[in-house]
């Protein structure tokens, strides 16, 4: 079993965070609610999913084996680049690589829906984990891992 520890921190819910993630993933603060934004497009995935029939195919295991497997398509467009080639082929291929973004993100969001895990809740959560595990201080400007921050 997976541990939800991190999902259980007793650290205050930081609004800074809340809002970077609101801006991230396009929800502007007093502007559109990603909440209702999520549980349409949850709503939609199963419409889609459903139709076909496909739940008996949409396991955990196999719906993360897919969140793996579109990721290693979205790897793809940037293996054996530089950065600099890297972000040329972010700008070249937008429209591809955004089909590969959002297959991963269909999968992560049909299954958290399926495992009955609020994303936003769990990306809110594991957050301010980080934030506790990656202090500014300590952290900015550096890629060590939170064991080795001195």
């Amino acid at each position: 079993m997976i541990s939800k520890d991190w999902q259980q921190s007793s650290l205050p819910v930081l609004p800074a965070l809340q809002r970077g993630v609101s801006q991230q993933c396009g929800f502007e603060a007093g502007g559109r609610n990603g909440m209702s934004d999520l549980r349409q497009i949850t709503e939609e995935i199963r419409r889609f999913r459903d139709e076909r029939d496909w739940m008996q195919f949409h396991n955990p295991k196999n719906l993360a084996v897919s969140i793996c497997l579109e990721s290693a398509e979205l790897l793809e467009h940037f293996q054996w680049a530089t950065p600099e080639q890297s972000e040329a082929a972010g700008r070249n291929r937008r429209d591809q690589i955004s089909a590969e973004i959002a297959d991963v993100a269909i999968y992560l969001i049909e299954l958290s829906d399926n495992l009955g895990i609020d994303l936003w809740q769990a990306i809110r959560a594991k957050l301010q984990h980080n934030a506790a595990k990656y202090p500014v201080e300590k952290a900015r400007g550096n890629s060590l891992k939170y064991t080795e921050l001195q």
